[in-house]
């Protein structure tokens, strides 16, 4: 196939957009194509500033989000491809409902009603990063335990910002992963502890960009660390997830879901 631009226009940030434009994007695996999101398009002028941008790519294809009826008129009016995900969605959900919508931008762009909630589970997830304040392993909603470098910081913060959930991390040490039981610290939360784990290939490659030929990037030494690990895992009982082909967005989803 040739390649595409393909542009994710919103009037907000762009995340959802872009999520879906990926999503739909990886059915078709043949498609060589660059992504380009194009936020915070909320006026008639960048409206029409963004569709000359995307009228002067080549083979372009255009994933929407525009609120506003009247933002996707320029794009319309160029003769650009727009999958629209408020007019491909919303005439089904009309039908479903026997209500029409009523468009109108901003109605899901202010500060939502769990804000404060979410803010102080950052805050949470930062202060409990790492082993930070074991004593408050009680307040987490979710503690992640797992190796260095298999992505309990990045998850526990995205449970935090996406989720509102208190989440924090907890590294299993080589000195750890030679006991006959989990840290101390842990054993009083065990109905709360997630495992990670992922591949020793994955795991070896993910240490060797941050600390090259080290003999804690090496495959060997990998391997050893997530065999102890899983062996805890597997003596107390605890869910595990496999991240090797995960993005942070999925882990969070099935840690998120009852185990």
């Amino acid at each position: 196939m040739n390649d595409y631009s393909v542009f994710c226009v919103s009037d907000h940030t762009g995340v959802t957009v872009e999520a879906v434009a990926k999503s739909v994007l990886a059915q078709f695996p043949r498609l060589e194509c660059s992504l380009i999101t194009l936020p915070f398009v909320d006026s008639a002028d960048k409206a029409q500033a963004a569709a000359a941008r995307v009228a002067a790519s080549p083979r372009a294809l255009v994933f929407s989000s525009l609120t506003d009826p009247a933002l996707r008129v320029p794009f319309r009016d160029a003769g650009l491809q727009v999958f629209d995900v408020f007019e491909l969605i919303a005439p089904t959900v009309e039908a479903a409902l026997g209500e029409a919508a009523t468009p109108s931008g901003g109605h899901t762009h202010g500060m939502a009603p769990d804000y404060e909630a979410r803010m102080e589970a950052v805050n949470f997830a930062l202060n409990l990063d790492d082993g930070l304040s074991p004593e408050r392993l009680g307040q987490a909603d979710l503690v992640l335990v797992g190796v260095s470098r298999v992505g309990k910081t990045p998850t526990a913060l995205y449970l935090a910002l996406q989720y509102g959930l208190r989440a924090a991390n907890y590294p299993l040490t080589p000195d750890d992963l030679e006991l006959d039981a989990l840290p101390a610290a842990l054993l009083p939360h065990l109905p709360r502890l997630r495992g990670l784990t992922l591949s020793a290939e994955r795991l070896a490659a993910i240490r060797q960009a941050r600390y090259p030929d080290s003999r804690y990037a090496s495959l060997a030494q990998c391997r050893s660390e997530l065999a102890a690990a899983e062996r805890l895992f597997r003596l107390h009982g605890l869910p595990v997830t496999d991240t090797t082909r995960m993005s942070v967005e999925e882990i969070a989803a099935r840690l998120r879901s009852p185990a």
